[in-house]
């Protein structure tokens, strides 16, 4: 397929206001359709676009414009560029997500997180079209908005494709069996530690019985011997009765004291 002028509407603006050639002819060179090159020339469409001169831009020669002229099946073929101007491909950025849909970022990234853990935040930043400090605030629980957030799958919200989440876990799903071949530790969460690691042998454990005898020997337990032994019983803890309390305290008044009945009559 050959190249298309630069400016192909301002190219046939030009070619049909200048040349004799057919519109198909311009069409064929514009990369128009026959019907639209007709309706420049009619005035019904490309109004108000100037025609641009093919030849003094480079991208016609004036003798391949003769042959053309000169031949109505002859078909133009574009001037070859003098200099190569190398084609750069846009750098991959995060996703571009509409602003309608930008407060459901935070539930998509909750959904990866859960369902996915083994995607790594670059994957979903280009899948939901993120930051990785707004990653990482979900994973900890201190976004601002983290009683609200309830995972969703981002495809039904619309954020990105089944086809790019399905490669995205693919690759995720064959850098995890590399790093298992490889002997690499597996990241953080993915998987649970064995019984095995996390519960103590059992030559390691003793009976309580030995563990009590070999921290606190028996002179260290005599002042605890006699915790459950009752108390002895001191006088104070006795019970009186009244007369036997009042009986004491007459005993104690001195002989010479007058009586009560006494002081009363005087």
């Amino acid at each position: 397929m050959s190249r298309a002028p630069l400016m192909p509407k301002a190219t046939a603006v030009w070619l049909v206001d200048n040349t004799s050639l057919t519109f198909r002819q311009i069409a064929d060179f514009c990369q128009l359709h026959e019907l639209e090159v007709k309706g420049i020339a009619d005035g019904d469409v490309a109004q108000g676009i100037k025609g641009m001169d093919p030849i003094t831009s480079g991208q016609l020669t004036r003798e391949e414009l003769e042959k053309g002229q000169a031949d109505s099946g002859y078909r133009l073929k574009i001037a070859e560029p003098k200099v190569d101007i190398p084609i750069t491909k846009a750098p991959k950025g995060p996703r571009y997500t509409p602003v309608s849909r930008r407060q459901d970022r935070p539930d998509a990234i909750a959904w990866l997180l859960r369902y996915h853990p083994e995607l790594p935040d670059s994957q979903i930043m280009k899948l939901v079209g993120t930051t990785k400090p707004t990653i990482q605030a979900i994973r900890e629980r201190t976004h601002w908005n983290s009683a609200n957030i309830k995972p969703v799958d981002p495809v039904s919200l619309g954020l990105c494709s089944q086809l790019d989440l399905d490669l995205a876990v693919q690759k995720a799903a064959k850098r995890a069996a590399k790093l298992k071949q490889e002997g690499a530790p597996e990241p953080a969460g993915a998987t649970l530690l064995p019984a095995s690691e996390t519960l103590a042998p059992e030559d390691a454990i003793q009976p309580q019985a030995e563990i009590v005898e070999q921290s606190e020997p028996e002179e260290a337990l005599e002042p605890f011997a006699n915790l459950n032994a009752e108390p002895e019983r001191t006088e104070e803890d006795e019970e009186y009765d009244p007369d036997s309390v009042f009986a004491k305290l007459k005993a104690l008044k001195p002989e010479d004291a007058p009586a009560e009945d006494d002081q009363q009559e005087s």
